[in-house]
C-alpha cells in the first residue's frame, strides 16, 4: 500500500510517499524557521500563509522523488490535529481537494500519534506492549501502546511541556529560537552541576511540570546579573558571561532531562514493556537519549534527527496501520481539531 502523506500542523510543509508503512520513497519537507526566527517563535498568520505557497510545489516533489504518478498512490493521509488551526486548515483542505479530484480514500491523522510512529521506520520496529516518551512542541506524554490504534494516556505536562521550557529558557538566555539545538549546544561547553535547578514533584505519578523549573532559571539569572526585578530581554541576557550562560543551559537541561528519565523509569518499571521509544523534536535532544538508555535495562528505538521533526512520512507510516482498523474519511466532510488529544480506535469507527 503506496500512502502521500501530507503535513503542516505548525511550521513545517511536508509531503511523504511511504510504502507499507515501512519504506519511505520520498520525504520533503520545508521548514519556516528562519522566517520564524525574526520574532521569536512561530507566529500563526505568517505559518498560515507559508503553507499555502509551499504546498502543492511539495506534493509534486515528493511524486518526483518517488518517481511515482498518481496512478500509483493508494491512498492520501493528513495531519488534523492538533496544531496551529490556520496551518491545519492548508492541509487538510488541500488533502480533500485531492482525494476527491484523485478519487483516493482519505485517513485523517492525529500529529502526536504520528511522532510515535516516526520509530515505525526504524529496523527492528519497536514491539507491543510500547511505552513511548512523546516529547513534541506543547506535548509531553507518556503514553502504553498494547498494540496499534489501543493505547492508554499514563501521565503528561500540566502546563508547559519540556519543548517550551527549552525556547522560554533560551531565550531568558539570549540564545536564537529554536531552543532545544541552542539549549543543547550551549550546554556541551558548560558544567551541568554549576546549579541544583529544582524538579517538580507532581500528585500523579506520570505527570510533568516544567514552569517551576523555568522560574527557577529566570531567578538564577536575575541573580547572576544582580538585576532581581528584571525579565527576560536582551538587556538582561547581555549580562550574563559566556560561561555563565553555559553552566545555566547545561544545569536547566540536566534538570530537565532527568525529569523525563525519571518518570519514564519508574513507568517501565511497572508495567515492564517490550519496547521504548521517544518520539517529538525533543527526541533528537543527544542528552536525554543517553540518560535515558543510561537507566533501562533494554535497547531503546530512536529514529533518526531528521525524523524526531514534523515530517509527512510520519502521517503516512500512521495512516497505513490505521487504514487497517478504520475506515477513510469523507473528503466533504472532514474538519481541522486544533486542540484534540489522542484516542484509541473505537470498536464504532472500525
Amino acid at each position: 500500500m503506496i500512502i502521500l502523506g501530507i503535513e503542516s500542523s505548525c511550521d513545517e510543509t511536508s509531503a511523504a510517499i511511504v510504502r507499507d508503512g515501512r519504506e519511505v520513497l520520498s520525504n520533503v519537507v520545508e521548514s519556516q524557521i528562519d522566517i520564524h526566527a525574526v520574532y521569536g517563535g512561530v507566529i500563526p498568520e505568517i505559518a498560515a500563509r507559508s503553507h499555502i505557497e509551499a504546498i502543492l510545489p511539495i506534493i509534486q516533489r515528493a511524486l518526483t522523488d518517488a518517481k511515482l504518478n498518481w496512478n500509483k498512490i493508494d491512498a492520501i493521509a493528513v495531519t488534523y490535529a492538533p496544531g496551529l488551526v490556520g496551518s491545519l486548515l492548508i492541509g487538510a483542505t488541500t488533502a480533500r481537494a485531492l482525494a476527491i479530484v484523485k478519487n483516493k480514500p482519505l485517513y485523517k491523522i492525529h500529529h502526536v500519534e504520528a511522532h510515535v510512529y516516526a520509530n515505525f521506520l526504524v529496523e527492528p520496529q519497536p514491539k507491543f506492549p510500547m511505552l513511548a516518551l512523546i516529547v513534541s512542541g506543547l506535548h509531553t506524554q507518556l503514553v502504553l501502546f498494547k498494540n496499534h490504534g489501543d493505547f492508554a494516556l499514563l501521565g503528561q505536562t500540566q502546563d508547559d511541556a519540556v519543548g517550551e521550557a527549552f525556547d522560554k529558557v533560551a531565550r531568558l538566555l539570549g540564545l536564537p529560537y529554536p531552543g532545544g539545538p541552542s539549549i543543547s549546544k550551549a550546554a556541551a561547553n558548560g558544567n551541568p552541576q554549576a546549579f541544583k535547578f529544582p524538579k517538580a514533584r507532581m500528585q500523579g505519578k506520570y505527570d510533568f511540570s516544567f514552569s517551576g523549573l523555568k522560574t527557577a532559571v529566570l531567578r538564577q539569572t536575575q541573580a547572576l546579573c544582580n538585576k532581581p526585578h528584571d525579565f527576560p530581554s536582551p538587556r538582561l541576557a547581555a549580562l550574563l558571561t559566556p560561561a555563565q550562560c553555559n553552566d545555566i543551559a547545561a544545569s536547566f537541561q540536566h534538570a530537565a532531562v532527568e525529569t523525563l528519565v525519571d518518570k519514564t523509569a519508574v513507568a517501565f518499571t511497572e508495567y515492564s514493556p517490550a519496547s521504548v521509544v521517544i518520539a517529538g523534536g525533543a527526541a533528537a535532544n543527544q542528552e536525554l537519549r543517553e540518560q535515558l538508555q543510561k537507566r533501562l535495562p533494554i535497547q531503546i528505538t530512536y529514529t533518526s534527527p531528521l525524523m524526531c521533526t514534523d515530517n509527512a512520512a510520519m502521517v503516512a507510516t500512521l495512516a497505513y496501520y490505521r487504514s487497517k482498523l478504520e475506515k477513510p474519511s469523507d473528503p466533504y466532510t472532514l474538519e481541522v481539531q486544533p486542540s484534540l488529544a489522542m484516542a484509541s480506535v473505537t470498536p464504532q469507527s472500525q
